[in-house]
């Protein structure tokens, strides 16, 4: 039991000094930096203009849409890149599975598309 213990002694030091490092970041950039906000630093954040409306008010659906539709093609692509790169090992298999799996999207894309979800007024 002890061989195994010993064997995660590299990521409990490794753990350990970049506990340590982020802690003495973060103290030393307290210490050494000026905290005297002044007005400037207090304004309102890059639009340049104070808020009018509650910060949790509803959003339009189509941000959401868009939202879903980004993971959607960003998780494509994290899949089609290990694909890709294991063709030769995976066969004919794994070329359909890939190409159902392409399927399904395509067919979600043009379900959406036809919807009107990607178009703005």
């Amino acid at each position: 039991m002890d061989e195994y213990l010993f064997e995660y002694l590299p990521i409990l030091i490794f753990l350990g000094i970049a506990i340590g490092l982020a802690t003495l970041m973060v103290v030393a950039s307290m210490l050494v930096a000026r905290q005297k906000p002044d007005a400037e630093k207090l304004s309102a954040y890059e639009c340049g203009f104070n808020a009018f409306e509650d910060s949790r008010g509803r959003f339009d659906v189509r941000f959401y849409l868009v939202a879903i539709l980004f993971i959607i093609f960003d998780l494509e692509v994290a899949f089609l890149f290990p694909w890709a790169v294991s063709l030769g090992t995976v066969g004919v298999f794994g070329f359909w599975s890939m190409m159902f799996f392409l399927f399904i999207l395509t067919v979600g894309f043009i379900y959406e598309w036809k919807k009107g979800a990607l178009e703005w007024e």
